[in-house]
């Protein structure tokens, strides 16, 4: 009878390649779990940059027109009486022999603003001074009538009305050394509008006499042609005719 001898297996050889089979595939998957996206560098699909848009044609500059308003300061507002001989020197002069009104002194109700302007920027050739006091948006006087004898001023609002009367007034006697001047507005606008922020202090620590010698001509001059710069487009699509003449 053959009889075929048979090795016993150790029982802790066994246990040993038990735990290895179990081992292996929790090993295998740790490892997998365990790269990152940097260890797959090389396997990533390289994606390349979208092209940049092709830039279109630059815009073509508006082309800017620049006027010189010499026509503007010369011309008559009334004979012999240019506009430049009313900002130069800014004082608001007063002629008993002629009517009055603004330019000519001002009273309570005239445009002064809208007659100032009109005379800057418009041509007078063809325009009225009065032109853009008599757009339709401006009202049409004062609510209430004013009073004719001094101070002129229309009665004080109320119910019932407040009563109002041209005497008693205490005028100041002070010397004109006490006073100190803090703006100079003779003549509307020209302060506010033709004096350059940067300037203003010295315009309104000046005199006339400096306006006369010419201080502050340039300074005008220039804040003119900017606003005519500015608005000369404007006035044109309204069917008015800028005094400025083209320099471009």
């Amino acid at each position: 009878m053959n009889t075929t001898l048979t090795r016993p297996v150790h029982r802790r050889n066994a246990r040993q390649m038990a735990r290895l089979t179990m081992a292996a595939p929790v090993a295998i998957a740790m490892a997998l779990a365990g790269c990152s996206d940097n260890d797959r560098k090389g396997d990533d699909p390289i994606l390349a940059p979208s092209p940049a848009p092709t830039p279109g044609p630059a815009p073509t500059p508006t082309p800017t027109t620049t006027y010189d308003v010499t026509a503007c300061l010369t011309q008559e507002v009334a004979p012999g009486v240019a506009v430049a001989d009313l900002i130069v020197p800014d004082t608001l002069t007063l002629d008993l022999s002629a009517p009055s009104g603004f330019p000519n002194g001002r009273r309570l109700p005239d445009q002064v603003i809208d007659v100032t302007l009109a005379v800057i920027f418009l041509d007078l050739g063809t325009h009225s001074p009065t032109t853009l006091a008599q757009v339709p948006v401006n009202p049409p006087g004062n609510d209430v009538q004013y009073n004719p004898a001094f101070p002129y001023l229309a009665a004080p609002q109320g119910n019932p009305p407040l009563a109002s009367g041209g005497s008693g007034f205490d005028f100041r006697t002070d010397a004109p050394g006490d006073y100190v001047r803090v703006d100079r507005m003779g003549m509307p606008a020209v302060a506010t509008a033709l004096i350059g922020s940067d300037m203003k202090t010295a315009y309104n620590d000046a005199n006339p006499a400096d306006d006369f010698a010419g201080q502050f001509v340039p300074e005008l001059t220039e804040q003119l042609t900017g606003l005519t710069n500015a608005l000369a487009d404007d006035l044109t699509d309204l069917g008015l005719t800028p005094c400025a003449m083209s320099a471009s």
